[in-house]
């Protein structure tokens, strides 16, 4: 496979995680820069990387640039993203600014790889809750079309950045401690609560991070006519793990056979659907942590629609619903010779 010089942007939750999976899956990285707004070491899984200032001519020699964007944020690759791309490299970006542009593939390798072959340059990571919806929808998609999806979202803090994992373990201690929690990055204190809100409301009271469920399902899954309902995007007192209630609605009876079969024979995917062995019953955040895998669970056939299945699902938001399917990304750009010449 040869080597490639990788530069990741961004060192909070995301970015450390990206340097985690980059050693985890052994990607064929022949150096490694690590860029940020300010100079500094960190170390991560016993390993000590240099920190560089970000400037334009980082990127020189880069032939892959991961940017660990934070969702709801302008990301670094607004401001360096046309730098790295003119010097050669491919842009990965996890961030939420490019990713509906109609001339930036929106990837997930599993379920659309296909869709980076004719990038210019700039491939956009899905928001981390579309990730994990779209690797349970696809197979479905494929064998019987999805003509409506209806979902609720219970999303954890580190979905907000290493800050709002500190947030919450720090209200924790004061309310352990009797003291009134303080909170900044949430509009509520989350220990302890559920807060149904995640991104700023639109005119019709849906949030942006709803709505990204809406559109991203749609172009990931290639079909725009996919009617999709996001009942609410809940942010929930758990640190890593994004879990998902959804019903969908096919063009033709599924049994519950059908699906299980369908899943257990797409990648990426784990069914926990056993309710006479309570380990493996169903998925909950805690078992999804440090893990690739979306796992599926709690499946039943709806009680109104014969033609709609209802289901449970959790994937680890840091991972597969960010920094590993950016570096599946990086793997795929390779495998496919998509890596631009210099």
């Amino acid at each position: 496979m040869g080597s490639y010089n990788v530069a990741v942007v961004g060192v909070g939750a995301v970015g450390e995680e990206m340097l985690k999976v980059i050693e985890e899956r052994h990607f064929p990285a022949g150096k490694v820069r690590v860029l940020a707004r300010t100079p500094r070491t960190i170390t991560v899984n016993n390993k000590q990387y240099e920190v560089e200032a970000t400037t334009p001519e980082s990127f020189e020699g880069v032939d892959i640039a991961l940017f660990a964007g934070t969702e709801g944020e302008k990301g670094a690759a607004v401001r360096f993203a046309d730098e790295a791309i003119s010097r050669g490299a491919v842009v990965i970006d996890n961030g939420a600014d490019f990713r509906m542009r109609a001339d930036v593939p929106l990837v997930v390798p599993e379920v659309n790889a296909a869709a980076m072959d004719d990038h210019n340059g700039l491939i956009a990571n899905p928001n981390c809750s579309t990730a994990q919806l779209v690797i349970a929808l696809k197979p479905l998609h494929d064998a019987a079309r999805v003509k409506r999806v209806i979902i609720s979202t219970y999303q954890a803090v580190s979905g907000a950045g290493s800050a709002a994992v500190t947030e919450l373990a720090d209200q924790n201690k004061e309310i352990a401690a009797g003291n009134a929690a303080q909170n900044k990055i949430f509009p509520l204190q989350i220990a302890y609560n559920v807060i149904p809100q995640i991104g700023g409301f639109d005119s019709e009271g849906y949030t942006s991070e709803e709505m990204k469920l809406v559109h991203e399902t749609r172009k990931i899954l290639g079909d725009q006519e996919i009617l999709v309902t996001p009942v609410v995007a809940a942010r929930v007192p758990v640190n890593t793990g994004h879990s998902e209630a959804i019903y969908v609605e096919l063009d033709r009876p599924v049994s519950v056979d059908e699906a299980l079969a369908l899943w257990n024979d797409f990648p990426g995917v784990a069914v926990w659907n056993d309710s006479e062995n309570p380990k493996r019953a169903y998925p909950t955040p805690l078992e999804a942590a440090g893990s690739d895998t979306t796992y599926i669970g709690r499946v039943r056939k709806d009680l109104s629609n014969p033609n709609a299945l209802v289901f449970w699902i959790v994937s680890d938001n840091l991972r597969k619903g960010a920094a590993t399917n950016a570096v599946q990304i990086a793997e795929a750009l390779v495998s496919r010779n998509l890596l631009r010449k210099k």
